[in-house]
Order: structure tokens, then C-alpha cells, then sequence
């Protein structure tokens, strides 16, 4: 796993071959914010990813100076690893929480400037994540929020939706904060 650009750009980190998670590919990450910088700057952005995984997300938000990530993930060894890998960057900006999203989604009082979520694509209530990020305005006005899902799922009806990207089997739907109007 590797940080693509920022401050930290080319530190790598040996993702455990045990793990279940699959980060997203260096590839698509280096694709999808190439596209989001037409979106958004993200230094001094508060930022959330959600089903953080490996915490390359999280790791490639700190690099490009985000002022603060908050990283969510349930599994307890990916969490351990993505705290060890903030360890050695040695930056404060993240805070790595140990949490089921679901939960964190219903409770956080926190607004953010940019969320990424990428569930595992088998999960059950993967189409119902990004209502319930809209239900709880947790997005900040101007916003954005990405949601990365397999090639089964079409958000392109939903009205907070903005765009779709593919790279290989990799989706991406984008979503602003700012609801679509009907001309």
C-alpha cells in the first residue's frame, strides 16, 4: 500500500497478507482524487472515511494536509494496523476509531467537508449508506462524498448524485451536500 501523493508521498506500508480487506488499488485512488480536486481542497478539510480498511484512505487525507480524518473501522486488526501505520507517519491529524459505521453515522454531531465510504461490496445495506449520510447531515454544505461499491449498484437516481467513475472493477459514486433540481 502506498501513498500516492502529499507529504508523504511514495511511504509504503505492508499490508498483512491475512487481512480481509481489500485496499483500493493504487490506481483507482490515484484516478478518483486526480477527479476530486476539481471537487475540493483538501488541506485544512476535516475529512471521514468510513469501512477505512487498510487505512489508505485515511493515510493518502493526512498526506494531502487535511487538518483533521477521522477513520472509522469495526475489525480490530485492521484498526491496529491502521493506527500503527499513523504511528510511524507520526501525525497527530487522524483519529483512528474502532467503531460499527452504522452506529457512528446515527450518533456523530460532526460535520465534515469530505467523506469517503467504502464498504465491503457484499454488505447487505450497502445502497442505504448514502441516505443515511444525508438523514444525519453529517456532509457540510458544499461538501462532497465518495462512495465506492462493485458494478451492481447505480446511484445515478439518487438526488444528492453527481457523477459515477470506473477504473477496472472499481466504482466510484460522487455525491454533493446540494440536491439536484428537476429542470
Amino acid at each position: 500500500m502506498r501513498i500516492i501523493t502529499g507529504k508523504y508521498k511514495g511511504r509504503h506500508f505492508e499490508v498483512p497478507r491475512s487481512f480481509k480487506a481489500r485496499p483500493t488499488t493504487d490506481f483507482a485512488k490515484e484516478n478518483i482524487f486526480n477527479v476530486l480536486t476539481q471537487y475540493i481542497d483538501f488541506e485544512e478539510a476535516t475529512a471521514l472515511d468510513l469501512f477505512s480498511g487498510t487505512g489508505s484512505i485515511s493515510l493518502e487525507l493526512m498526506s494531502r494536509g487535511c487538518q483533521q480524518v477521522i477513520s472509522v473501522e469495526m475489525d480490530r486488526d485492521h484498526h491496529r494496523f491502521i493506527c500503527e501505520c499513523i504511528k510511524k507517519l507520526g501525525d497527530d491529524s487522524c483519529i483512528p476509531l474502532r467503531a460499527d459505521v452504522f452506529r457512528f453515522i446515527k450518533s456523530c454531531h460532526q460535520q465534515f467537508d469530505f467523506i469517503f465510504a467504502d464498504p465491503p461490496y457484499a454488505l447487505k445495506d450497502l445502497p442505504k449508506i448514502p441516505d443515511l449520510v444525508f438523514e444525519k447531515g453529517i456532509l457540510k454544505e458544499d461538501g462532497i462524498f465518495v462512495f465506492e461499491h462493485g458494478k451492481d449498484h447505480d446511484f445515478s437516481a439518487h438526488p444528492h448524485f453527481v457523477e459515477h467513475r470506473s477504473y477496472g472493477s472499481v466504482n466510484f459514486s460522487l455525491f454533493t451536500s446540494k440536491a439536484k433540481v428537476n429542470a
